[in-house]
């Protein structure tokens, strides 16, 4: 195996009213796997150290409430542009005012491994306000692509996929 599939590659940018992370990660396991766990609501807290309780269902037009540790907030976005074991986007926040869209994708390799990506990008007027109660995503997002690796390739390895 590439070496550099076992890294989680992080990137960033800024400027005034935009912020935006996104990780990418090669995963031995096959994207209906990967996906079966990215849209399991109830389990996310068993194997997502970045959550702590998902309420709603994880599929087209859903509105979600997603819990994280060490706040007391919760975010609720929308669930949206659902192709099966392929791609979904969470979208949450105003327009202009300040919105946040995380797009999940997966993309099936030939020796059955899938490439996971996940971005975010938060924009709006209200970005250079509330940029200082967000965290840095990167450690945040790197945390969550390992995590889904381990569950993916513990449940549904390539291995089990060659057997």
């Amino acid at each position: 195996m590439d070496e550099q599939q076992d890294q989680a590659q992080i990137t960033q940018s800024r400027s005034a009213f935009s912020m935006s992370c996104g990780v990418k990660l090669t995963i031995e396991a096959s994207a209906k796997t990967v996906w079966g766990i990215l849209t399991d609501a109830g389990r996310f807290p068993q194997w997502n150290s970045t959550v702590t309780r998902i309420d709603g269902q994880i599929r087209e037009g859903e509105r979600l409430q997603v819990h994280a540790p060490g706040t007391d907030r919760t975010f609720k976005p929308k669930v949206s542009g659902v192709v099966r074991d392929r791609r979904m986007c969470w979208i949450g926040g105003a327009a202009g005012v300040f919105k946040g869209v995380r797009v999940f994708e997966l993309t099936p390799r030939g020796d059955g491994s899938t490439d996971f990506v996940m971005r975010e990008r938060f924009a709006g007027l209200m970005l250079p306000f509330a940029r200082r109660s967000m965290p840095d995503f990167g450690p945040v997002f790197k945390r969550y692509a390992n995590d889904l690796k381990r569950e993916a390739e513990r449940t549904g390895g390539t291995q089990a996929l060659a057997s």
